[in-house]
């Protein structure tokens, strides 16, 4: 019987571990958080212990990824934004060292698992939704109501709103869940196709399957790149109230 290609999302207990009733098991999804942020960690210090005038290939990298992410920061939050650098960097850093530890062959996507995508999104809509009431109390719910809108449409708008709103972290999460998840699963398929070909027809997959891993380490950085965009847009929303501001003056 050949192996379901969403085998490899299954999660098995290592080590049993229940507290009150709650399940704190380590599997293989917690112990690869562990070395995405191992491998994350060890990367940051030596690049940053080695600083030169003439920075090496390490430095150089880490240096490009400050200024990518202090970018995408000012370019959607301002300079005020910059006070959300140690968050906004934390997210790219995991969830790209997440997409690409994924693809060694063997090792486990932790971005393939709904819970942790949907922790990352409703933790940043959390954040924003704080920051929006305590820099503008009661003023912030009305991002509710888009500037401009007549009196009369208010009562249609603000439902409208608040399911874009509600919808905001669910897309979040299952963009970035769904993307890893199919590409992985597209991978498996074609291997399997490829195994089970033979020499006669199964290179046919096997460049598929060349093709498609080699896309992935696109994707990776893609799906990186929009969920921390999106992040960053959302926190500037909340931070600048955007649109409003500019339709009270």
């Amino acid at each position: 019987m050949e192996e379901s290609p969403l085998h490899q999302f299954e999660l098995q207990r290592w080590v049993p571990i229940s507290i009150g009733g709650l399940d704190l098991s380590i599997n293989k999804a917690v112990v690869f958080m562990w070395v995405v942020i191992a491998v994350a960690a060890v990367l940051m210090v030596m690049a940053g212990s080695s600083r030169k005038l003439v920075p090496g290939k390490l430095q150089s990298l880490a240096e490009m990824m400050v200024d990518f992410i202090r970018t995408m920061i000012m370019e959607t939050m301002g300079k005020d934004g910059m006070r959300f650098f140690p968050l906004v960097a934390t997210l790219f850093v995991f969830i790209l060292f997440s997409n690409y530890i994924g693809l060694i062959p063997g090792a486990y996507t932790v971005t393939s698992q709904i819970i942790v995508t949907a922790a990352f999104s409703f933790l940043v809509y959390g954040i924003s939704l704080v920051v929006g009431f305590s820099l503008h109390g009661v003023k912030f719910l009305g991002i509710l109501i888009p500037p401009g809108t007549p009196g009369w449409l208010v009562p249609l708008m603000v439902p409208i709103e608040i399911i874009s709103q509600i919808a905001r972290p669910i897309s979040l999460a299952v963009r970035l869940f769904a993307n890893m998840t199919a590409g992985h699963v597209m991978l498996a398929v074609l291997f399997g196709l490829t195994i089970s070909g033979g020499v006669l027809i199964g290179w046919l997959p096997f460049v598929f399957t060349v093709a498609i891993y080699l896309l992935e380490f696109g994707i990776a950085f893609i799906q990186a790149y929009i969920f921390t965009i999106l992040t960053c847009v959302y926190l500037g929303d909340a931070f600048h109230l955007h649109g409003h501001e500019e339709h009270a003056h």
